[in-house]
């Protein structure tokens, strides 16, 4: 038997009776709501992202939730990430990141489409003999990867020399779309129309091609874009700032995400005692303190040190001390708290003062890195 195949059936079936005290929990009524809001919105196809382990939010969990949901693909970063999603559901992936061109002769490329900008590439793919779904990224201005507009033609004409390769998509990422300048976004949406028309001109006729992702998708006007990508949005999150004229269209998004944590010990602290590394808080009166096992390592930003809010029942308690890698400390006040209740870490509720976005906004932090910070060791459970 192979050892590690073994290993990993044992803890799979060991943690199906494991008592955890750290959980996500992900709604799946709530990746519903959102999918559907842009799908009604757009009346366009949407190609959900699930890349960085579905933003966090468990890439195996997230297709489970959608499998069925007549997308065209599901989107990622990388293959590994497609294998993830392949053994739960069978809708068809876009990888979108780069892979090294020698290791497409011994990977499975049944039912994937890959995103390309060079001849290396394309000529990788071309020389399996396979067939193969491309679809061919465009340099609207990111100038991180895609194509410029005097390379589009000559591309295309290449994937097209293949008689195994399809062209079926065209794409590219906007770099400002959530952004107060529209001249930005317009300007790349005239650059990708005029590669889509060189493309078409080229002799190939795509019939997927999506330009904008979540904020993009209120603003890119194109011609040719079909379809559009959503990431942050399919979570429930807003891009466009508290201020932007935008805000208000997303507003009714869902986040579906909350992370639990349970109070593993309580201390009796005296006056003058402190608290964690280099005694960052010192008790002003007696206190009780509850201790949550899990820190920085498990996504708990360190910037909420001594000043962050995790909720039990009703109540906010303050986070009090530094940060630990696997502890988190709070000050119980004259609640009632004991061992084993659960403390709401990161809620899923907006208005909460610890909501993604209200973390993010109180202490300057980039709610997608909240989110992809968030360990891959927490246990995930998809909750209607």
């Amino acid at each position: 038997m192979n050892i590690r195949y073994g290993i990993d059936e044992f803890l799979s079936r060991f943690e199906k009776n494991y008592v955890t005290y750290n959980r996500i929990e992900v709604s799946k009524s709530a990746l519903t709501y959102n999918l559907n809001y842009f799908i009604g919105r757009l009346n366009k196809p949407v190609i959900p992202v699930l890349k960085a382990n579905a933003y966090g939010h468990g890439i195996g969990l997230v297709a489970r939730a959608l499998s069925g949901s007549g997308c065209p693909y599901l989107a990622v970063d990388g293959y590994f990430e497609a294998l993830r999603i392949r053994r739960v559901c069978k809708t068809p992936v876009l990888i979108m990141g780069a892979i090294a061109p020698e290791n497409y002769a011994n990977m499975h490329l049944d039912n994937y489409a890959f995103v390309v900008d060079e001849a290396e590439t394309i000529d990788a793919l071309g020389h399996t003999g396979r067939p193969v779904k491309l679809h061919l990224e465009i340099n609207s201005g990111m100038n991180r990867r895609g194509v410029k507009q005097d390379q589009a033609g000559e591309l295309t004409r290449r994937i097209l020399s293949y008689k195994n390769l399809e062209l079926e998509g065209v794409m590219s990422h906007l770099a400002d779309s959530d952004g107060d300048n529209p001249n930005t976004v317009n300007r790349a949406v005239s650059i990708f129309d005029s590669c889509v028309e060189e493309i078409k001109a080229a002799g190939a006729n795509p019939s997927i091609i999506h330009l904008a992702q979540t904020a993009g998708s209120l603003k890119a006007k194109s011609k040719y874009a079909n379809a559009v990508r959503i990431g942050i949005g399919l979570y429930g999150l807003n891009p466009f700032s508290s201020t932007h004229k935008l805000h208000k269209d997303l507003q009714s998004l869902k986040p579906a995400l909350k992370l639990i944590s349970t109070v593993s010990k309580v201390i009796d602290l005296n006056t003058g005692d402190r608290v964690s590394y280099n005694y960052t808080f010192t008790a002003d009166k007696p206190l009780r303190i509850g201790i949550l096992p899990l820190g920085y390592y498990e996504g708990v930003n360190r910037s909420l040190s001594n000043k962050g809010q995790v909720k039990i029942g009703d109540k906010f308690m303050p986070i009090v001390g530094k940060i630990c890698m696997n502890h988190t400390i709070i000050a119980l006040g004259d609640s009632n708290t004991k061992v084993g209740d659960e403390a709401v870490v990161i809620s899923d509720n907006p208005r909460d003062l610890n909501s993604l976005d209200s973390i993010s906004s109180t202490f300057n932090l980039f709610n997608y890195n909240l989110l992809t910070a968030l360990s891959q060791d927490v246990r995930r459970l998809l909750v209607e």
